[in-house]
């Protein structure tokens, strides 16, 4: 197939900036590129100059923060989706927003191709193309992390490097700090590089300066701060009683949270494509919206609507983090989980200090907490007869003894 012209997914990094002026000479075609501004805020700056200057022929730089605070980021807390109990989702989600926009503007500019720079090895390139197949299935992919004369010009980091100062562009990555970054609302990732040894402590001094968003915990105020949040149907609306988008609502939560260090995660997780990897994040505003969300939901979710939901939590988790956002599945779960979101509105009060997230409050008017019941006094509505937990208990032991009747009880002591 004759490629003529392709759009290329764009951040002005190491990868994309190799990639701007290799695909142009490799393929003779007109390149196109397209940055998705969700909010990577100074890395914008200059971009659209430096893409022209690396071969492009014209540069897109959309701003879709709003769109994706409220369409992804906001249905995916609502869902409470954390990738194997660490991992925000903040690179994965991302992902199919992208990718949505670059295909419009391939049918725009009747381009034959889109174009990314993820790795052969990694999870983007899955994301990237299956969101691709649900929305545009007849377009063409170029992956050139997969492409063996790639590999073989480029077969590591340093050789990029040195292309870049061959060609006279200037990327952010140096032999001196080969580790990779990503940005955006959520979440900033780090990988590659020195971080590939698992041993290695991300926290200690030397390494501060990788940070972007948040402050070292030890670093962070001596006095702690408190921050309320105002729900309606699961969504944050509010920050201390002033209404707000979920844009405003996210960068006003990355900023309270990179104040006190909260956020900082350092996992080692299983990529979709079968390998471990170790990756170090900075998401202040996501975990503290994720923490008060949970919150909010324990006070006026009804307990079996809640265990069902959070029995789907890890495949909506997977889901995404696989790159299945636009996959029928994800649609079916996000269905159950804005009916089980009905009623979760109120507020809740958050405690900020050195890198911790505490609880320091919550109320509701659709509040299912019942203090008369609750209370270990006595009950003045008379709800919970206290003696017909005899019963209860009675007949949710009666198969254990019977089990017991069968099978020695000495082997659970063994």
């Amino acid at each position: 197939m004759l490629i003529v012209k392709i759009v290329l997914a764009y951040s002005g990094g190491l990868d994309t900036s190799v990639l701007m002026l290799w695909l142009k000479e490799h393929f003779k075609a007109e390149m196109i590129g397209f940055c998705a501004n969700i909010g990577q805020k100074e890395e914008l700056d200059g971009l659209d100059e430096k893409a022209r200057k690396t071969g492009a022929s014209k540069m897109y730089i959309d701003d879709l923060q709003e769109e994706f605070a409220s369409d992804f980021i906001y249905p995916m807390m609502r869902a409470g989706a954390i990738y194997e109990g660490q991992y925000f989702l903040g690179t994965s989600i991302a992902r199919p927003l992208i990718s949505k926009r670059m295909v419009e503007i391939a049918r725009m500019e009747g381009a034959d191709a889109i174009a990314h720079g993820a790795t052969g090895k990694g999870n983007d390139q899955v994301r990237f193309e299956l969101t691709a197949a649900a929305l545009a299935p007849n377009i063409k992919v170029i992956a050139p992390w997969r492409m063996a004369e790639f590999r073989e010009t480029f077969p590591g980091r340093a050789e990029m490097i040195q292309y870049c100062a061959d060609n006279g562009i200037n990327v952010e990555a140096s032999a001196s700090k080969p580790y990779s970054m990503d940005r955006n609302l959520l979440h900033i990732s780090y990988e590659a590089g020195m971080l590939e040894d698992p041993w290695l402590d991300a926290t200690h001094p030397d390494y501060r300066g990788m940070y972007k968003l948040s402050v070292a915990p030890e670093d962070a105020p001596d006095q702690p701060e408190y921050v309320t949040l105002g729900f309606e149907k699961g969504n944050c609306v509010s920050i201390d009683g002033k209404p707000m988008t979920p844009l405003q609502v996210m960068e006003k939560l990355n900023e309270l949270g990179g104040r006190h260090g909260v956020g900082r995660v350092d996992l080692v997780e299983n990529r979709f494509v079968g390998m471990k990897s170790r990756g170090v994040y900075e998401t202040p505003g996501g975990a503290i919206l994720f923490a008060a969300h949970r919150q909010m939901e324990s006070i006026t979710m009804d307990r079996e609507v809640m265990h069902l939901r959070d029995s789907l939590i890890p495949k909506y988790s997977e889901l995404v983090y696989n790159g299945f956002w636009f996959a029928p599945e994800r649609l079916a779960i996000q269905a159950l989980v804005e009916e089980s979101q009905k009623d979760v509105s109120g507020e809740v009060r958050m405690k900020l200090y050195k890198g911790n997230i505490m609880t320091a409050g919550r109320r509701s008017g659709f509040s299912l907490y019942n203090p008369h019941i609750a209370t270990m006094e006595a009950d003045p509505t008379n709800a919970y007869n206290q003696d017909d937990a005899t019963g209860f208990i009675q007949l949710n032991g009666l198969r254990l003894k019977v089990q017991s009747t069968v099978h020695d009880p000495k082997r659970y002591l063994e």
